[in-house]
Order: C-alpha cells, then sequence, then structure tokens
C-alpha cells in the first residue's frame, strides 16, 4: 500500500516538472510564431477585396444615417 503513496508523490512531481518546462517554454518565446508574419504580406493582397460602387453607396448612406 505504501508503494502506491510513493508512485502518486513521484507522478505529481514529474507533472509539476513538466508543467513548470512548459510555462518556461512559453515565456522565452519557443511557440511563437514566426513563419505566419513572413508570409501574410505576401496574401495580403487577396484579402482585402475592392467594394463594388453599389456597396459604396450603401456603405455613404449608412454612414450618413450614423452621423444623424
Amino acid at each position: 500500500m505504501n508503494i502506491i503513496y510513493m508512485l502518486l508523490a513521484i507522478s505529481i512531481l514529474v507533472a509539476v516538472i513538466f508543467f513548470v518546462a512548459f510555462i518556461y517554454s512559453v515565456k522565452s518565446g519557443q511557440y511563437d510564431d514566426t513563419y505566419t508574419p513572413s508570409v501574410r504580406m505576401l496574401f495580403e493582397d487577396e484579402l482585402v477585396k475592392e467594394k463594388s460602387p453599389k456597396e459604396n453607396h450603401n456603405s455613404e448612406k449608412t454612414e450618413n444615417l450614423k452621423k444623424k
């Protein structure tokens, strides 16, 4: 029966060690995304769609209503 308590203590200790290692690695920037920002500028133009004249006209109406 004593071995169960010892194994529980050891497993909790190992879990705490891995948790501290995870927190340390996150704070040191190991999981920072360095690839996406460099690629984002290549696809930025595809994300911005030009509004059609009809949409621009509707958006001007809503802006005028908001001002009133």
